[in-house]
């Protein structure tokens, strides 16, 4: 991989955005805490270094720090919110609690144009968001002002010779329009980085590392059929063809007709060696008269465990575990502010190396979702693969609240299926990050002819998001919201109400259960 440039994390709720944003401009960067040692730093040989902003102020006891020989590396540095107000407190400037505190739009009046805002005008007004308790008060020595706002008179600072720069607003949130400029001159113009982080350079390198890691050993890989497990499974194809085992486990859990377009493409298509398991009894007799969501998610966990294994033994020789680990997933180990709070236990096969001895294989630890799909592209894999909307883990459990029954979950595949048809067919399936139907445990009574019905009730839920960490729901044509309802209701039978879910995530999740 290329030198990366270094985002030091100082718990900012935006940490993800920064490195996003860089991944864009074809960078290669990767998420450290800022409490990384200089010496792991050095290592690493970063072309430049962004701090990113945080919750804490630098008066709090405790207040998150970093070693300041990142400002001796030689290297540029661009501290972003709290991490200006760290460099100037680390550098010999003042910091003070700001009178107005800014949160939301500000308008940065160009002072000097010179470092990130090299583009931009003398006395150019630029929209730009703000989020921040406490101001720089005084500059350290060196430091000159390149922009200001209303409240911040050291909106943007930098110390040209060192090349040391600092903004209190936030350049890499879409509020700030023309942040992706100001992040390019920091990039390019100042650090004179490289843009050759590409999907083909991805693939070529890490054929080449999973190559050298799985040598002539065999790897069995869980396919889902889902974008990140289906990229992670031709990759580490690409590198050592036939040695890799894919094994699809139906679960009873699956959308309409699911298993067979899964083994049509992956047998067919991609020629990939898969195992088709039918353990569909195995999961439902497990799973009966089980209501409790955290303890439905646990059973299939488990119960995926015991197949898998005994799946994989079957193959001679197996040493290595293909995953489809994400970068957030890593982040999420290694980010300053720790793991996130248990909002659900996790559906990835959690387990599963440790109790079979196996080495892992995360060919696309590096990637975020949307470099996943580029990946993908970049070695031709089929469109509606890659577009594919996530799928859980669980299934269907999490869409059938309560107790699940074949009763309920072909009342609910049947429903999906209008749903998924009419959403392709209005061309909305791309533009949502998902929708899908949910069983309401609740029965309602209904009309249909002459006669008095007693049914399920069908929720719809869509939603757009760009990675699922936060999501709104997605405001669908009332026209075919109406067609939906009107054919679920008319073609499923178990059901006589259809609803919409307008939450937003937060506070709701964007799966029911």
């Amino acid at each position: 991989m290329p030198r990366p440039v270094l985002v030091l994390d100082f718990g900012s709720q935006y940490t993800q955005l920064i490195a996003r944003r860089v991944r864009e401009q074809h960078v290669y960067c990767e998420i450290h805490p800022c409490t990384m040692p200089i010496e792991e730093i050095r290592a690493l040989e970063p072309p430049a270094v962004i701090l990113s902003g945080g919750p804490a102020s630098v008066f709090a006891e405790g207040a998150p720090s970093v070693d300041r020989g990142v400002f001796e590396l030689g290297v540029p540095v661009l501290g972003i919110c709290y991490g200006m107000q760290l460099t100037s407190h680390l550098l010999g400037g003042e910091v003070e609690a700001a009178n107005e505190r800014e949160y939301g739009p500000a308008e940065l009046s160009v002072g000097r144009p010179e470092g990130l805002l090299g583009s931009f005008e003398p006395g150019e007004a630029v929209h730009v968001w703000m989020s921040h308790g406490d101001r720089v008060k005084r500059l350290p020595e060196g430091f000159e002002v390149l922009g200001h706002t209303k409240n911040s008179p050291f909106a943007a600072v930098g110390d040209l010779s060192r090349r040391i720069f600092g903004v209190q607003f936030h350049p890499e949130v879409v509020h700030t329009p023309r942040g992706d400029e100001m992040l390019r001159a920091f990039l390019f113009d100042v650090a004179g980085v490289a843009a050759d982080w590409t999907p083909g350079s991805f693939v070529e390198q890490s054929v080449a590392a999973i190559r050298a890691q799985v040598g002539d050993g065999k790897a069995v890989c869980g396919l889902s059929g889902g974008v990140d497990s289906s990229v992670a499974a031709v990759l580490v194809a690409k590198a050592i063809g036939k040695r890799l085992t894919c094994v699809f486990v139906d679960n009873g859990l699956l959308r309409k007709d699911e298993a067979k377009r899964v083994m049509d493409m992956f047998r067919g298509r991609l020629d990939l060696e898969i195992v088709h398991v039918d353990a569909r009894k195995e999961f439902l007799d497990a799973l009966a008269g089980v209501d409790d969501p955290e303890q439905k998610r646990k059973i299939i966990g488990k119960v995926f465990i015991d197949v898998f294994d005994r799946e994989a033994k079957r193959i001679d020789g197996v040493k290595y575990l293909v995953q489809g680990t994400l970068y957030p997933d890593v982040i999420e180990s290694v980010s300053f502010k720790g793991p996130s709070v248990v909002i659900k236990s996790h559906h990835n096969v959690g387990g599963l190396p440790e109790r079979m001895n196996l080495e892992l294989v995360e060919p696309l630890r590096l990637l975020f979702k949307d470099e996943v799909r580029e990946v993908g592209a970049a070695m031709d894999m089929p469109h509606d693969v890659l577009w594919r909307q996530p799928f859980p883990g669980p299934g269907l459990a999490v869409r059938c609240p309560g107790a699940i029954d074949e009763e309920k979950l072909d009342v609910l595949r049947e429903a999906d299926a209008i749903l998924d048809e009419e959403v392709r067919a209005a061309g909305y399936y791309e533009k949502l990050w998902q929708s899908f139907c949910v069983l309401v445990p609740v029965k309602t009574v209904g009309v249909m002819g002459d006669g008095r019905t007693y049914e399920w009730v069908i929720a719809v839920r869509a939603v757009e998001s760009r990675d699922g960490m936060t999501a709104d729901w997605a405001r669908l044509p009332h026209e075919l919201l109406a067609k939906v309802s009107s054919r679920i209701i008319n073609e499923v039978r178990g059901c006589n109400r259809v609803v919409y879910d307008i939450s937003s995530k937060p506070p709701a999740t964007i799966e029911w259960e």
